[in-house]
């Protein structure tokens, strides 16, 4: 098939040919030239005038594809973005918190009594704009209200503070290091990663760390719960690598007396900040 084949196009492109062609050889022009400069056959063209002769231009129109009805309506495909857009998993009866294409095949049955092949379902939903994403974990007990105003108004206030007296800032956090760690994907809308409700409760190994606004990190591993003497521990490790005013920034910190601890918890990790780098014990 040559390149300029006029059989490659779509039917709508098809129509307008049909209908500039039929037009310039009622101007004067010969259906043989027409053919060779559409890419076309001599037999296509003569049947072009033989159907405009017979129906007008209206023959000439593309005609709907006849196939399959489709097995959900608008409304249908609609109801079925809502749902697994909109909700989680857990909220509709199912044991997992992310989208599987058996899921929501499940999800159709239940609604509209519709049994479809999961190859089907994937289909579906990558019409309906959705792909297989991996979530972004979010603890549930996170207040946006507060986390937009510490952003916008807090801040700004403690980054002047820290600039007027040299200090570095340090965005301080605990995490765990367990083996049941976050795993899978789920169905959104492309380009936006979904959102997991989940708690953030830890446990096993614990790390302490710190990074600053221009990207220094330190960090630590302890055992048990973080403590203010783990906490000062830290600290002091870090303002033995600074050599200066530090001011911590955390979010719902647990403490108990914020005394140092003569048997460090703290586990060496490469010159983080540890035990090992602390040195002198200052705030």
């Amino acid at each position: 098939m040559r390149d300029d084949d006029g059989r490659k196009l779509d039917h709508k492109t098809l129509e307008q040919m049909r209908i500039r062609a039929v037009r310039q050889i009622e101007q004067g022009a010969h259906p043989q030239d027409i053919a060779g400069a559409l890419g076309m056959t001599r037999a296509a063209v003569y049947g072009w005038l033989a159907k405009y002769r017979e129906g007008g231009l209206d023959a000439l129109r593309a005609k709907p594809v006849p196939g399959r009805p489709p097995k959900l309506s608008g409304a249908q495909l609609q109801r079925v973005s809502t749902l697994v857009v909109g909700n989680d998993p857990r909220q509709l009866r199912f044991a997992f918190a992310l989208w599987t294409r058996a899921m929501v095949r499940e999800l159709i049955r239940r609604e509209f009594g519709v049994r479809l092949s999961e190859v089907s379902v994937g289909r579906l939903l990558r019409k309906l704009g959705l792909s297989p994403q991996r979530p972004l974990y979010r603890a549930y007990q996170q207040n946006p209200e507060a986390v937009a105003r510490w952003k916008t108004q807090e801040y700004p206030q403690i980054r002047e503070q820290a600039a007027k007296v040299g200090a570095t800032i340090y965005f301080a956090d605990e995490a765990g290091v367990r083996s049941d760690y976050h795993a899978g994907t789920t169905w959104s809308p492309v380009g936006r990663t979904p959102v997991v409700p989940a708690t953030g409760d830890r446990f096993g190994i614990n790390l302490i760390s710190a990074v600053t606004v221009k990207g220094a990190l330190r960090f630590a591993a302890y055992h048990g719960n973080l403590n203010g003497p783990v906490f000062i521990d830290f600290a002091a490790g870090c303002w033995t690598m600074r050599r200066g005013r530090c001011f911590w920034s955390w979010t719902a910190i647990r403490s108990t007396a914020p005394t140092p601890s003569s048997s460090s918890p703290l586990r060496p990790m490469g010159g983080c900040g540890c035990s090992s780098c602390l040195g002198t014990r200052r705030s």
